[in-house]
């Protein structure tokens, strides 16, 4: 998306997980949120989250396109609910409804550009636990470049997600040392799984996000029905054999 793309209105953001928004653009967002929700009828929850500062413009275009492969690989009978959150700018962090629609979840991509910002993954974790306290989730999905954070604060929520039955799937681009031993520990005691986020790869990265969509409305079985390579992968880093 060009530097040229206006601002984004206040009433197509998502819901604010954390942020000081005025409270008629909350209540604003909350009434498209539950008109989105109300296709959510899915027996599998996922919460897609992505790092949207600055740095994850050229990130957050593919996935844009590729989160319609989640859907895809769980067929069209709505058997995935998907959430997106992301953060960016100076402690913005916002989320959507549970949404079964493709093209619903990636018009509300699509209106949202990349600011300059810190990472706020402890939020990310945070809301994932209140989400699933409410209702189960079954799986999280993170990518991102960078961690800013303190690495303690991650574990522990982290663990949290583990205790509760909700894995985190961590994607990264790029080889930053310290974000690459954050995530690695994320995913260990969410009991998830790391991968390298390549956007010269989209195949590879489509599988396996399909391969976390089948996992999320199938668990592990769902995986070993289904076969396929990007599923033996996945079976093999939640059973612990890769690190």
């Amino acid at each position: 998306m060009s530097d040229k793309k206006q601002p984004v209105p206040a009433k197509a953001n998502p819901a604010p997980v954390e942020s000081q928004s005025s409270a008629g653009e909350i209540d604003a967002f909350i009434r498209q949120a539950r008109t989105l929700a109300a296709s959510a009828t899915g027996s599998g929850r996922l919460i897609l989250s992505l790092d949207a500062t600055m740095s994850r413009q050229p990130t957050w275009d593919l996935a844009c396109a590729l989160q319609g492969e989640m859907f895809d690989a769980v067929g069209k009978a709505g058997a995935l609910s998907v959430q997106l959150v992301y953060f960016r700018g100076l402690g913005e962090c916002r989320s959507s409804g549970f949404v079964t629609d493709t093209n619903a979840l990636k018009q509300l991509m699509t209106r949202i550009e990349c600011r300059s910002g810190h990472t706020q993954i402890g939020k990310v974790l945070a809301h994932a636990l209140k989400q699933t306290a409410a209702a189960k989730v079954n799986a999280l999905v993170y990518i991102g470049d960078a961690m800013e954070e303190n690495i303690d604060d991650l574990a522990e929520k982290a663990g949290s997600l583990g205790l509760h039955g909700v894995p985190v799937f961590v994607f990264q681009e790029g080889h930053d040392s310290g974000a690459e031993k954050a995530f690695k520990e994320i995913a260990r005691l969410s009991k998830g799984a790391w991968f390298r986020f390549d956007r010269r790869a989209a195949a590879t990265l489509a599988s396996l996000l399909s391969a976390v969509a089948v996992f999320a409305t199938g668990g592990l079985k769902a995986l070993e029905a289904r076969g396929r390579p990007e599923d033996q992968l996945m079976i093999e880093h939640l059973r612990g054999g890769r690190k």
